[in-house]
């Protein structure tokens, strides 16, 4: 109260009443978005990659995502029937079926029809539904369908259909005999993995990846002429999803950002020093799952941070996680198990990074001491 009205007597103050005086506890700020509205805006942005692997691996890829999603809904639907939840709002809102095109755009375009199936069950009743629903699971539920078909099936996940456009062989991989035929392929990850590591800066480190790190390639990389999963070939197409998803205001930008960021640098490090252990970064950024995990998954709005500052630290743990799992991991990929990792770490982000409530002030030492 300042001095002005402390002048001013009780009787003429005026507080509202009524209607007027609405008491709530906090958060005291509401948005008239609807959960089926902000799906929504995220399954047009999941459609540029979709229609991508569409066109690189035909309808076959259409089948999985449409049958992946379908899956993921009729999952929902039957655990709120056994549950005793509300089953048409629940699967109105929308959150199944961007889990299940998420998860879709994770699998590989060829997959028997039990893949999505179990997909789904580990996505919406283990990944979702068994922390309570849309809200309250720590995990991202395509994370842990993803991790769980690759522990369970990783023949099947790993078995990749060439994308159109990529002809009979790259040149440039006949020495890694990895012929290119109608069926299968191999990623350029999964080359990474067969190769050497060679340590030092010799001629023979410096040439270790020349063969499938060259420019050309990068650019074929790019556009998506590489095997993979449905979503993660073009990376333009997941590109245009992120600008749709900013300017909705539905993702922190800094965690694609730090996230591909974080995997540049180190890669770059690590190839600058010694170019017989890992490719460019520029290769890392291009190939693989990493920038539709750091656009579309990273990004969960549950399963992420709340403040600038957390988004930060998840987005660089996971990136950190990704290339030492790609650089002196098993597995060529990583990016789905760094995900996973961070989203249980999630919760003490959030506590170490907490905003100072408005109005708080610290108590200096002898405060504290009377």
């Amino acid at each position: 109260m300042d001095e002005t009205s402390k002048n001013i007597p009780e009787s003429d103050i005026k507080l509202p009443t009524g209607e007027k005086l609405v008491v709530s506890s906090s958060p005291h700020l509401s948005s008239p978005e609807r959960t089926s509205k902000i799906m929504g805006r995220v399954l047009i942005a999941l459609a540029f990659p979709a229609a991508a692997g569409i066109w690189y691996f035909g309808l076959r890829a259409a089948w999985v995502i449409l049958l992946t999603t379908v899956f993921c809904v009729a999952a929902e639907a039957v655990w709120c029937k056994l549950a005793g939840k509300p089953v048409k709002a629940t699967i109105l809102d929308g959150s199944a079926a961007v889990t299940g095109v998420i998860l879709a755009l994770n699998l590989p375009p060829h997959v028997p029809f039990y893949v999505p199936l179990i997909g789904a069950v580990l996505a919406i009743w283990i990944g979702k539904q068994i922390f309570g629903g849309l809200g309250h699971n720590p995990f991202n539920p395509a994370v842990v369908a993803r991790v769980g078909l690759l522990i369970a099936l990783p023949a099947i996940m790993t078995t990749w259909p060439a994308p159109r456009g990529m002809g009979g062989t790259y040149p440039e991989l006949k020495q890694f005999k990895t012929s290119v035929d109608a069926v299968t392929c191999a990623t350029p990850l999964s080359i990474v993995g067969t190769l050497p590591k060679i340590t030092g800066h010799d001629f023979y480190a410096e040439s270790n990846f020349r063969k499938i790190d060259s420019p050309e390639l990068i650019r074929k990389y790019f556009i998506g002429c590489k095997g993979g999963s449905i979503g993660e070939t073009c990376i333009p197409a997941i590109l245009l999803g992120a600008v749709l998803l900013v300017c909705f205001n539905l993702i922190n930008w800094r965690v694609p950002i730090c996230y591909a960021g974080t995997v540049a640098i180190i890669t770059g490090v690590v190839n600058y020093f010694c170019p017989g252990v890992t490719p460019s970064p520029l290769f890392h950024l291009v190939t693989g799952g990493l920038m539709f995990a750091a656009v579309f998954m990273a990004t969960d709005m549950v399963t992420c941070p709340i403040t600038g500052t957390g988004c930060v630290i998840f987005a660089v743990g996971c990136g950190v996680l990704t290339s030492v799992i790609r650089i002196w991991g098993n597995y060529p990929e990583g990016v789905s198990f760094s995900i996973l990792f961070m989203n249980a770490l999630v919760p003490l982000i959030d506590r170490v990074s907490a905003l100072r409530p408005f109005g708080h002030a610290p108590k200096k030492s002898g405060e504290a001491a009377k």
